[in-house]
């Protein structure tokens, strides 16, 4: 990826979001009705950073093994309670275990199938019209405090991962106070970015993941020091009541196997180190133990 140290922010993302479900792999969206020939499908509720890489990922895994996959992408707190009031899924992928570990202690989740698939990163992004004032200066955080940003878009950190990991940011920065009134709270870190791309606020704080390759990519934006909030540790865990067991978990493995983990390397993730041949760190622990994945510079925007 192509990101330059400390380097003044210079354009905004440039695709489209559209939330809720997406199918991929096969074609249609929904499975068929009675005497259908369509292959097996999967329904995947999916943290929002997820919605560049993971497609790629079920199109592997669909040519691989002929299961489609539906996702459902959204912050991961209202995945969370979808699941945790029956909603029928069959693999949840979330942005912070604190959401996972209690599904899995209720029962909704197999707490053997828990694996710990990437941490995520957060950036500073500039909508054009910020970007492309010759007044507005964005080198670090606390940058933003200057009142020509504009409002500032943060996922709403009551239920979305990275909202509570930019507001840590610009609470370690000194600047939470002086911004609050001009903070827009996002759905979650996708709508955050759309804010941001139709010029609606001025600067987001979004996910490296949805802006370092794919449709959004950009080649403006600022990695927020992984210092200045608790680590984005992301957890996947198949539900215990899913109609498709085995397809479930060998979608989970396929994430944490090679192909998913090149893919979302690609995408700007930390992943953890695969297992050794003795099947230690099989994807548990934290991915901020492992170093930073290849071609990722701590700290560099």
């Amino acid at each position: 990826m192509r990101h330059r140290p400390r380097s003044r922010i210079r354009s905004s993302a440039a695709a489209l979001l559209v939330p809720g479900l997406v199918a991929w792999g096969g074609g249609c969206g929904v499975e068929g009705g009675e005497g259908s020939t369509d292959p097996p499908e999967l329904v995947v509720s999916a943290a929002s950073d997820l919605r560049f890489a993971f497609p790629e990922i079920a199109e592997a895994f669909h040519d691989q093994t002929g299961t489609r996959v539906t996702f459902n992408f959204g912050s991961t707190g209202n995945l969370a309670r979808q699941i945790e009031r029956g909603a029928p899924v069959d693999v949840f992928a979330a942005a912070d275990p604190a959401f996972v570990d209690p599904l899995m202690e209720g029962g909704q989740l197999d707490p053997a199938t828990r694996g710990l698939y990437a941490e995520g990163f957060l950036v500073v992004l500039l909508a054009d019209e910020a970007a492309s004032d010759p007044g507005v200066t964005v080198d670090e955080v606390g940058d933003l405090a200057d009142p020509r940003v504009g409002r500032i878009a943060v996922a709403n950190p009551e239920h979305a991962p990275y909202g509570r990991a930019a507001r840590e940011a610009l609470v370690s920065a000194g600047i939470w106070e002086e911004i609050q009134g001009r903070v827009v709270l996002a759905g979650d870190v996708s709508q955050a970015l759309e804010y941001v791309r139709t010029g609606n606020v001025g600067a987001g704080l979004v996910a490296l993941s949805l802006v370092s390759d794919g449709p959004a990519a950009s080649g403006g934006h600022l990695r927020v020091p992984s210092h200045l909030h608790a680590p984005i540790e992301q957890v996947l865990g198949v539900s215990a009541g899913s109609r498709r067991p085995e397809e479930a978990r060998a979608f989970a493995d396929f994430v944490l196997g090679p192909t998913g983990r090149s893919i979302l390397e690609r995408y700007g993730f930390r992943v953890p180190e695969p297992p050794s041949a003795d099947g230690s760190a099989s994807g548990e622990g934290s991915a901020a133990e492992q170093g930073p994945a290849s071609g990722q510079a701590e700290g560099s925007p």
